[in-house]
C-alpha cells in the first residue's frame, strides 16, 4: 500500500522551510574556532575579508547594523589585532577598514572549521539524502541570487 503525502501550502512549507535554516544557520554559526568572538564580530570580520575593504558606514548597512553598535564591535576587533584602519582615498575625514592577516586567518580557520563540522554530520546522512541536499543547495543558491 503507498502511502500518501499530505499536500502543503506554499506558506507551510516557507514556514518549515524559514525554520529549518534557521536552526541549521544558528548550529554552523555555533562551529567556531574563536569561541569568545562573538558571531556579530565574526560576521563583520568576514564582511570585511571578503569585501577587501569598506568604510564604516558601508560595513554597517552590510551587517545590517547601526553606526554606534558597529563602531564597539571594530573597536573589539581593532583591540585584537583582527582589522586595521587607514585613511580613505578620497576623503580625508573618512577611514577605511580592512581585515589584517590575523583577522583573515580566523575567517579561514572558522570556515575550515565549519566545514569539517558539515562533512562529519553529512558523512553520517545516505547517498540519497546527500543527494537530496545537493539538489537543495542548488535551489537555494538560485532562489538566493533572485530578486
Amino acid at each position: 500500500m503507498a502511502v500518501r503525502m499530505a499536500r502543503i501550502t506554499h506558506a507551510q512549507l516557507a514556514a518549515g522551510l524559514r525554520d529549518a535554516i534557521t536552526r541549521f544557520n544558528r548550529r554552523l554559526r555555533q562551529t567556531r574556532p574563536m569561541g569568545d568572538l562573538t558571531i556579530t564580530q565574526l560576521s563583520a570580520l568576514t564582511s570585511l575579508e571578503l569585501a577587501g575593504a569598506l568604510s564604516p558606514r558601508e560595513l554597517a548597512e552590510v551587517e545590517r547594523i547601526q553606526p554606534p553598535t558597529l563602531t564597539k564591535i571594530v573597536a573589539k576587533l581593532e583591540d585584537r589585532g583582527l582589522v586595521q584602519r587607514a585613511p580613505h582615498p578620497t576623503d580625508g575625514r573618512q577611514v577605511i577598514l580592512s581585515a589584517t592577516e590575523a583577522g583573515r586567518a580566523v575567517v579561514v580557520e572558522t570556515g575550515r572549521a565549519r566545514d569539517e563540522w558539515l562533512a562529519r554530520r553529512l558523512a553520517t546522512l545516505t547517498a540519497e539524502e546527500r543527494d537530496t541536499l545537493k539538489r537543495a543547495a542548488d535551489i537555494l543558491g538560485r532562489l538566493g541570487r533572485e530578486h
